[in-house]
């Protein structure tokens, strides 16, 4: 670009330009690629960006991942990782170093993995071993459930925790198997013949914990899926954690998130209807799930075709757009939330309004009251009763035989009725005659009638 001919013009450049210029033929020639290499010097700075160096046996390169790319890695990288990273080739302009921006990093071999994963799992899938169809339906009483796992792992572990907790009277019968390397599909076919040949479980859970791609490869072997697919037994698949999406998980009958959440499942009691919701759950993830990967294939497209146009500006404008769309969503996130306050204002004063405390304090009143005139109209009914009775006693007193005694009379008894006339006793009776102080008994010698 640049000659000594003095038929031109020098044209001198500072430092700033050279940086600039060098970095636009950078971006612009080599653009967005694939690169596999070693990770060393890695560092997480305080803002969140990541900056290590990708290497290999001959050469290195320094690279930068920053907050808004590295979120969505799901293990931060340690020294010595075999990475797999999607990056736009650059210059850091301040230093004049020749650098990488990541914007998509994966574990080495996990890209193939992953290609070989949806090749069986199109295969699979056009043989009708993921049809609805031919899913069958979990008993509705389960009494005994096959666990397949390791014996040592945690899965195992959360899965008896939880059954213990909501179904203790379940029993659980374990075929232990290696859920990890080269002989686990092996294990794992020969415990669900094993359980089948048995058939002493009600239903079988195909388990364990979560890892990475590599660690749970052995669920995505065609012979397990197969075998899994013919089993006479119904089976609920549970393998990693509720991202994690294996063959098995497609061509079980049932799958669950995790295994504490199959073994929930398992101790319901509304099973088919907790089958059908998942079903649909599952459904509707690997809907999004590929739309999703459409999506981002068309968004790398554009992705490029933005870097290879003006990708300084366009990225400014983007950031500059968002910063308006967050000043924008912020208020009218200020205005629902005032919104929402001037709301629940007017709701707290009309729950103030009917507010139950002024009916029960009118009610109390009245209550007192009631209670007070009860117990004024009980004192003066026993009052009356009172002074009715003591009336009547009165009355009683004065025409009382005792009254007659103590003027100074008597009264004579025989055989304990009162003698009115002499011919109601004879010679030699004995009668007894009663009078104020106690009684006098005497015996007849004489009558005289007058």
């Amino acid at each position: 670009m640049f000659t000594n001919s003095p038929s031109t013009s020098r044209q001198i450049l500072t430092v700033t330009k050279l940086n600039r210029l060098a970095r636009t033929v950078l971006e612009g020639e080599i653009g967005l690629i694939w690169l596999s290499a070693e990770i060393s010097n890695f560092v997480c700075a305080a803002s969140g960006h990541w900056y290590f160096t990708l290497k290999d046996n001959k050469a290195q390169v320094r690279a930068a991942m920053f907050k808004g790319a590295n979120r969505s890695v799901r293990q931060r990288p340690k020294e010595g990782d075999k990475i797999l990273v999607r990056a736009s080739v650059g210059l850091y302009e301040a230093r004049g170093d020749y650098q990488l921006v990541v914007e998509h990093m994966e574990s080495d071999g996990e890209g193939a993995l992953k290609q070989a994963y949806e090749a069986l799992k199109m295969k699979l899938h056009s043989e009708g071993l993921f049809d609805a169809a031919t899913k069958r339906s979990l008993p509705t009483q389960i009494n005994r459930i096959g666990v397949i796992t390791s014996s040592s792992g945690a899965a195992l572990h959360d899965v008896l925790s939880v059954l213990k907790r909501r179904s203790p009277q379940t029993e659980v019968i374990v075929y232990p198997s290696m859920v990890q390397g080269e002989t686990a599909p092996t294990q794992l076919i020969n415990a669900l013949r094993k359980a089948n040949e048995r058939n002493e479980v009600d239903v079988l859970l195909l388990t364990r914990g979560g890892g990475s791609l590599e660690d749970l490869w052995c669920f995505n072997n065609e012979a397990l899926a197969r075998e899994v697919s013919d089993s006479a037994l119904p089976i609920v698949s549970a393998v990693g954690h509720e991202v994690d999406f294996t063959i098995s998980d497609f061509v079980a009958d049932l799958r669950a998130p995790t295994p504490s959440a199959a073994a929930e499942l398992l101790s319901q009691d509304s099973l088919e209807i907790d089958r059908k919701l998942v079903q649909q759950r599952e459904r509707l993830k690997r809907v999004l799930s590929h739309t999703l990967v459409h999506n981002k294939q068309k968004l790398a497209i554009l992705r490029q075709r933005l870097q290879n146009l003006h990708p300084q500006s366009k990225i400014q404008h983007q950031w500059q757009s968002l910063d308006r769309l967050q000043m924008q969503l912020l208020h009218h996130m200020k205005q629902d939330v005032a919104k929402a306050d001037r709301k629940l204002q007017s709701l707290i004063n009309r729950l103030n309004t009917h507010n139950p405390e002024q009916r029960i304090t009118q009610s109390k009143s009245a209550l007192d009251y009631a209670q007070t005139r009860l117990v004024n109209a009980t004192t003066a009914l026993l009052r009356n009763k009172k002074n009715r009775l003591a009336s009547g006693a009165s009355l009683l007193q004065s025409v009382s035989p005792l009254s007659t005694l103590a003027r100074g009379y008597s009264i004579t008894l025989a055989n304990k009725s009162a003698i009115t006339s002499v011919e109601a006793v004879n010679t030699g009776d004995t009668i007894t005659t009663r009078v104020t102080d106690g009684e006098i008994t005497s015996t007849v010698t004489k009558t005289r009638k007058e």
